[in-house]
């Protein structure tokens, strides 16, 4: 028969929907009375939801014999219930003291590193863990004591990945006076109660004053206060996201989007009629959008993990509205973020030295025999196709094509390389009448630095006959005595 409270999660789980009929559910028990009573209160459930059950224990090490004796606990607990046990142990003062890591996070990512092997290994399809209404509120009052935005007022969310927390509308209280009824025993962590830590202290301290002396109800408060602010946020990141994809251009990981739309402008004129461009406008204007579409993209291209923070953000806005071309930054996560005339160019950088990011040039050399008629050569560097096609030349009596984008081919000689640019390669484009170093004629065409790296170039004999977005060099380009041509056309692969 199922409890009062047993019903109240059902009803809970089949509105929010986070399990399917067939999951196999590891459940997270530490131990302690809230993972024990959600183990007992999924055991009345699994046939109502069409679930199978395991428990998972992971043992931190932390308090000796005492963590040994949580996990045998666990362990005659699964063995009870008939239920497959999954555990492992991990000294994570030892891991945290060696990444030189906070102790208390470095047991949380050893924690779920095992929830997730535990899911990609498909021996859980799902991880239940028993984070209640007061976990809720006191991570909302940490993040606001550490100081924190709408994102950290949102708390621990009941989705994440394959993770759910089906609990957090359930006050520990409840979860007590369940196993008292059920006749259960659970094992008592003492650090939870060691008010040096700040989770225990606003446990132990602050929460009993806020209800005492301000508001009974605060538990339930700082919870509702969680839930609006995840779905504000939820909004705000789609719309932030939307803007991004509407405005900046992605090439090969390097994303570019015009200065003025991070930076900002003037507000507009107030009028209750507004066209689309302008309700855009006035959207793109929002400072908490603009803030929210530098974190997206900086989340979406950087390389390795970094922590993005306030005043970086505040440093890219700044960039974007009055830093000079050339101007550039690097942010966590290694990325680097320049100012080029009026776009802002983010790019991953390969390595990060003294704070400044330095790139790696895409380096690339095909050779190519034009024995046939034409060639395909894939330049995965760029992200694209070079075709060399062979062609009739003059072109037909009353056509006009001009030799300047037409190669000759009985002057070219071998080897023939399709390369990237060089420091030092000199150029003489048709219609020029003296050669020129191609980085110079690349600063002509304002051709910024990061665009140039791994520009195209074609070289005969070791001679530049050919460069991307330039005529073919004079000496090489096809005329009234050229009987076979070769044109040079790009495609993305």
């Amino acid at each position: 028969m199922c409890s009062t409270l047993s019903q109240q999660l059902l009803r809970h789980i089949q509105a929010e929907k986070p399990l399917r009929a067939g999951d196999r559910v590891g459940v997270a028990v530490s131990g302690g009375a809230d993972s024990v009573a959600l183990l007992l209160l999924l055991l009345e459930l699994r046939e109502k939801l069409g679930i199978v059950l395991s428990v998972v224990h992971f043992n931190h090490k932390l308090r000796g014999k005492g963590s040994d004796a949580d996990e045998k606990f666990v362990a005659k607990l699964a063995a009870k219930y008939g239920l497959e046990l999954h555990s492992t142990s991990l000294d994570v003062a030892k891991k945290a003291k060696k990444e030189r890591a906070n102790l208390e996070d470095a047991a949380r990512r050893a924690r779920y590193d095992y929830f997730r092997s535990l899911a990609e290994s498909s021996a859980c399809t799902r991880i239940a863990v028993a984070h209640t209404a007061d976990d809720q509120a006191e991570t909302v009052l940490a993040h606001l004591l550490r100081g924190t935005g709408l994102a950290g007022l949102g708390g621990i969310h009941p989705v994440v990945g394959h993770v759910f927390r089906p609990l957090l509308t359930v006050q520990r209280s409840e979860l007590r006076a369940y196993l008292r009824r059920k006749k259960q025993n659970w094992r008592e962590d003492a650090t939870n109660r060691d008010t040096k830590r700040l989770r225990a202290r606003i446990r132990k301290k602050l929460l009993p004053l806020l209800a005492k002396q301000f508001q009974l109800a605060i538990v339930e408060h700082l919870s509702t206060l969680a839930n609006l602010a995840r779905e504000d946020e939820a909004y705000l990141e789609s719309a932030a996201e939307l803007r991004v994809l509407a405005l900046a251009k992605e090439t090969l990981g390097v994303v570019r989007i015009p200065a003025r739309d991070i930076g900002g402008r003037g507000a507009s004129t107030p009028s209750l009629q507004k066209t689309n461009r302008e309700i855009e406008r006035l959207a793109t204007n929002s400072a908490s959008i603009r803030k929210r579409m530098i974190r997206h993209i900086v989340a979406n291209i950087k390389p390795h993990a970094g922590q993005l923070g306030a005043n970086h953000v505040e440093a890219v806005l700044e960039l974007a509205r009055s830093g000079h071309s050339g101007s550039s930054l690097s942010l966590p996560g290694g990325v680097e973020v320049r100012r080029d005339r009026d776009t802002l160019v983010f790019r991953a950088a390969e390595n990060t030295r003294g704070g400044t990011a330095h790139h790696a040039a895409r380096e690339y050399a095909y050779n190519i025999d034009l024995a046939g008629s034409s060639q395909r050569v894939q330049v995965p560097e760029l992200g694209c196709v070079f075709r060399l096609s062979l062609i009739d030349w003059p072109p037909q009596r009353g056509e006009t094509n001009s030799g300047e984008k037409v190669l000759d081919r009985d002057r070219l000689r071998s080897p023939l390389v399709l390369r990237n640019w060089r420091p030092g390669d000199r150029f003489r484009p048709f219609g020029h009448q003296n050669a020129h170093k191609l980085k110079r004629l690349l600063n002509e065409k304002r051709i910024s630095r990061w665009d140039r790296d791994g520009w195209p170039v074609l070289t005969s004999g070791g001679v530049l006959v050919w460069a991307r977005g330039f005529p073919v060099a004079a000496d090489f380009a096809a005329n009234q005595r050229t009987r076979k041509g070769i044109v040079i056309a790009e495609d993305s692969l």
